[in-house]
């Protein structure tokens, strides 16, 4: 156990601990992807929370227990999603009434809930759903305003164990309208004033930002943690700080900030904890303006990424996936001579491809990229992972980048599309910091 001054407060570290237990065999075997404890952790965190541990199991009565046990053993919350259904693989209740020693009973309030859910949906209750109004009978019930089954909280020995529906949509409306509040009233006097700073930084690797800010590092207070998630090509930075008065972490937070702007002036993409699609989006919106692409070794993945925006009709026009040759001439009027003398993994041709989408599609600005992505079709003077990125805009500017990248399929689809997202948000705002382009 760490302990550590902010301020005048003494606090321990494990003070608001909280871990999370996924339930299903459907999360194990890769069928179901787990999106529950993800969300979870934001909002925990976000309220004073910090999740120390994310444990899986299956359907297995014992396999709950036993996960259950070694949480309490390490923490004070545990908040669980999944298994609570009608049918005989959902085994989570069973389990935490055998652990914590509970019998079950009818609830008539469970019962009506599900009824009144059952009636605005024009359903009738089988007896699979009536079998939903079975809770434990030493666990607080807390009624489930978006579906069948109920969040029962155990409380033992001072540990509190939080069950909920695995179906985001319920486990999200109980989470904002009955856990968290709950838990922010039950361990007031542990809860922590968390503030979060995000920047994107380009032009280094991780490790070479990590000695660039070495010496900033190293001067950091015991309440505040420097995190680097480094993506393809973009480093995202997260500088947080764990206070128990509000003040005390707004106070850390700005001066530390100042010091790590300034360590990396002319590098910073943006401070807000957005994506690069989102960041592209708002500045083009800013600006009435509009964005087409033309993709070859992307396959449209650019052109998917904008448009994953809300709202993003705005300001994207459309695409054009130009994998073949005779598709670059036809719809984007590429010079066939520049094809046979430059290859089309070249400047001559990203360019003409950016300039043939921004006038084909009508847009203000227009990203090309072309590549050779792997694990094929790469030689000796353009290996696997070769890439020009070009952004052409309507004021007759056309600016273009040279890559080698890795041997790796996705990965280099992927840092292509990071790349290009860089170079249109360098065309948009000219003040943006460059990528870093290998020549």
């Amino acid at each position: 156990m760490i302990s550590f001054f902010c301020s005048e407060f003494l606090f321990n570290e494990n003070d608001m601990d909280v871990e999370i237990i996924t339930v299903g065999d459907e999360l194990l075997i890769g069928q179901v992807v787990d999106t529950n404890s993800a969300w979870m952790g934001r909002i925990l965190n976000e309220n004073g929370f910090e999740v120390v541990r994310k444990t899986t199991v299956g359907d297995a009565e014992d396999a709950i227990i036993a996960a259950v046990d070694a949480a309490k053993k390490r923490t004070p919350a545990v908040l669980m999603t999944g298994g609570l259904g009608p049918t005989n693989d959902d085994v989570t209740l069973r389990a935490l009434c055998r652990y914590f020693g509970s019998g079950m009973y009818f609830s008539e309030e469970t019962y009506a809930s599900i009824e009144q859910l059952f009636g605005r949906n024009g359903r009738q209750i089988n007896e699979l759903t009536r079998r939903q109004a079975m809770v434990p009978d030493n666990a607080k019930i807390i009624q489930n305003g978006v579906g069948t089954a109920p969040c029962t909280w155990f409380e033992q020995d001072g540990f509190v164990l939080v069950s909920m529906p695995g179906v985001p949509s319920e486990m999200k409306w109980l989470m904002t309208n009955e856990v968290t509040p709950r838990l922010k009233t039950h361990f007031r006097q542990d809860v922590f004033f968390i503030r979060h700073r995000n920047y994107w930084v380009s032009g280094y690797t991780e490790s070479a930002l990590a000695m660039h800010l070495s010496g900033f590092e190293d001067g950091l207070p015991p309440f505040v943690r420097l995190a680097y998630l480094p993506q393809q090509g973009i480093i995202r930075l997260r500088l947080s700080a764990y206070c128990r008065q509000e003040t005390d972490a707004e106070t850390a937070m700005a001066g530390l900030c100042r010091q790590l702007e300034e360590k990396l002036q002319g590098h910073i993409i943006t401070d807000e904890d957005k994506n690069l699609e989102v960041i592209v989006g708002e500045r083009l919106r800013r600006l009435g303006a509009t964005v087409a692409t033309a993709e070859s070794c992307t396959g449209g993945a650019i052109a998917a990424l904008l448009t994953s925006v809300p709202g993003s009709s705005d300001y994207f026009k459309g695409s054009i996936v130009a994998y073949a040759n005779q598709v670059k001439q036809t719809l984007l009027g590429v010079s066939a001579g520049d094809l046979n003398a430059h290859g089309a993994v070249s400047r001559e041709v990203v360019e003409q491809m950016a300039r043939g989408a921004l006038k084909m599609l009508d847009s203000d600005f227009a990203v090309a990229t072309s590549g050779i992505a792997g694990p094929g079709g790469g030689t000796d003077g353009k290996p696997v992972g070769t890439v020009w990125i070009a952004v052409a805009a309507g004021d007759g500017r056309v600016m273009s980048e040279f890559y080698r990248f890795g041997t790796f399929r996705e990965q280099n689809i992927q840092r292509t599309v990071n790349m290009s997202l860089l170079l249109l948000n360098r065309a948009v705002s000219p003040a943006s910091p460059p990528s870093t382009a290998s020549v």
